[in-house]
């Protein structure tokens, strides 16, 4: 009994992989991207893999469907390639600093672009809380968008900041999320709709709750933003959902299944 005990007693006590390797695929009713619908309103599958060193340094790819509808240069897929270094501070608390690489494959030129992002995590007792900065420099892609040939080659940049707070609801296998996140870039959608902030500045919101359910986490939320209905028609077409014409910014709940390996 003791010899066969002994591999397993060596196996906890065995050190962790210097890399390891995580992911996770989704399937979501809507892909809202700071509030705003990327699928024309419509259902999403998503996924990505990362690749992390035990000294803080990852690398990812991301990925999910687009609506593929006059904007994005017409893409139907969004790729993200990620790259970061994440360092902690303290007991629970850590720093995470990178870049995302954000690509839309098939589309036309000048739709790519790059964003540097810092974000503080942490936990107060039941209570986990992050607070992030995002600013993508000066590049064509975010430029502002016009039908005359003297917008092109125009540069714009974009600041996002945003907080994300959740909790367990104790007793169940539920947890509560809500987050907050203000833009503030160009009053456009870029040259081919590639804007991260459509109308230059404004708020989005989320509020809702996950569940496991095995190896399944099941989510709802109502996601929007504070953009109003002047200011979504000054994009039109391009701001309006294909099938009834409300905006692609509007408060709506979206549903998830996601599963993490």
């Amino acid at each position: 009994m003791a010899a066969a005990a002994t591999p397993a007693c060596a196996q906890d006590t065995a050190p962790p992989e210097p890399v390891t390797v995580t992911g996770s695929v989704a399937l979501v009713s809507d892909y809202r991207f700071r509030g705003v619908s990327q699928t024309d309103e419509e259902m999403a599958i998503q996924g990505g893999i990362t690749v992390s060193h035990e000294r803080g340094i990852y690398g990812g790819i991301w990925g999910s469907n687009l609506a593929g509808w006059g904007t994005f240069g017409g893409a139907s897929m969004e790729l993200d390639l990620i790259a970061g270094y994440k360092l902690p501070l303290s007991e629970g608390t850590a720093l995470d600093v990178g870049v995302t690489w954000y690509m839309y494959p098939g589309g036309a030129d000048k739709t790519d672009f790059a964003e540097l992002y810092a974000k503080v995590s942490g936990s107060l007792g039941p209570v986990s809380a992050l607070a992030g900065v995002a600013y993508a420099p000066k590049q064509e892609a975010l430029g502002n968008f016009s039908n005359t040939p003297y917008s092109r080659g125009q540069n714009e940049d974009n600041l996002y900041l945003w907080g994300d707070v959740s909790t367990g609801i104790p007793g169940t296998p539920i947890t509560a999320k809500a987050h907050l996140g203000y833009s503030d870039g160009n009053p456009g959608l870029g040259p081919n709709g590639t804007s991260v902030a459509p109308t230059g500045k404004y708020f989005d919101y989320l509020i809702g709750a996950d569940v496991a359910v095995g190896p399944l986490v099941l989510g709802v939320a109502y996601v929007g933003t504070d953009i109003t209905r002047d200011q979504s028609r000054y994009l039109l077409p391009n701001f309006s959902s294909t099938k009834d014409g409300s905006s692609i910014s509007s408060g709506k709940a979206v549903f998830s299944v996601s599963a993490a390996f």
